[in-house]
């Protein structure tokens, strides 16, 4: 764990897997003084396919122990849990449990960009089916922007074949047209990357969708609107340390998570270690 002196003063960041990465990237480049912890629950992926019982639930498990680790504020850089689970723990858990502590989502932050877009008439959404099935980002457009035309798909075979290491694969390459030609059809003006293992294809998806189609980049939407919430909550406590750190955890390989997580981040993980949060 880290040191005494960095208690309490951590930014949590949690996603099922991998994905998280895409947005802890950007935390670094953008909120480079704080102390990090990441927490990729690898071992019980995809949450997708799971219930929102078992999503709140192992969701839980993970802020305990990212809280009992020291972490004020929690970011949930996965796209089913701010769907199925955000709501509740907000409501329910943190009044009981961490009254004096914050747990935020991703997708409010993506929302709010589209939104704010007069050129974009029509988006798509592509995540996995527990996000598309909640309608989530559906009903958080529709607040903001009534007016909006908005198209889903689901796209549940990506998460697990990025998370098995086959992002550049001919096979992914192929689903991926697979997936989203019928929304290019469509004429849409924007795509939502509805999950945060999508951006490992972003490349791949820009060359699919085309000039025309704005692909915003996910983690950059949201490590913007975390500067600005950590600026209207001085009551937290994050501070910037003379020495920040940043540890890692999995629940799962470790050589898995370090090789890919290098990878994206271009970086080496240091502080890396696995842990059973199920049994905490």
């Amino acid at each position: 764990m880290l040191g005494q002196e960095n208690k309490k003063n951590i930014i949590g960041v949690f996603d099922s897997g991998l994905g998280g990465l895409t947005v802890l990237k950007y935390f670094l480049h953008d909120n480079p003084g704080y102390n990090y912890i990441y927490l990729g629950d690898n071992a019980r992926l995809p949450y997708g396919e799971k219930s929102p019982e078992t999503i709140y639930d192992y969701t839980r498990e993970a802020a305990d122990f990212l809280f009992t680790a020291g972490c004020n504020l929690i970011i949930i850089a996965c796209n089913t849990v701010s769907a199925q689970a955000l709501r509740r723990l907000q409501q329910e858990y943190l009044p009981s449990a961490y009254p004096d502590r914050r747990i935020l989502g991703v997708i409010r932050p993506l929302v709010e960009a589209i939104a704010r877009d007069k050129k974009i008439k029509s988006v798509g959404i592509i995540g996995t089916k527990a996000t598309i099935n909640s309608d989530a980002y559906k009903l958080e457009l529709k607040k903001l922007k009534p007016e909006l035309r908005i198209e889903q798909q689901a796209t549940p075979l990506l998460v697990p074949l990025i998370e098995e290491g086959w992002a550049r694969k001919p096979e992914t390459k192929m689903i991926l047209k697979k997936y989203l030609r019928p929304l290019k059809a469509k004429q849409i003006d924007a795509l939502i990357l509805g999950c945060t293992h999508y951006p490992f294809l972003y490349k791949e998806i820009n060359k699919i969708m085309g000039r025309r189609i704005l692909v915003p980049q996910p983690g950059e939407i949201i490590a913007r609107s975390l500067v600005d919430y950590l600026a209207r909550h001085e009551e937290l406590g994050l501070t910037t340390p003379a020495n920040p750190t940043c540890k890692f955890y999995t629940t799962d390989d470790q050589r898995l998570f370090k090789d890919w997580g290098e990878k994206f981040l271009g970086s080496e993980i240091k502080n890396l270690e696995r842990v059973k949060i199920s049994e905490l």
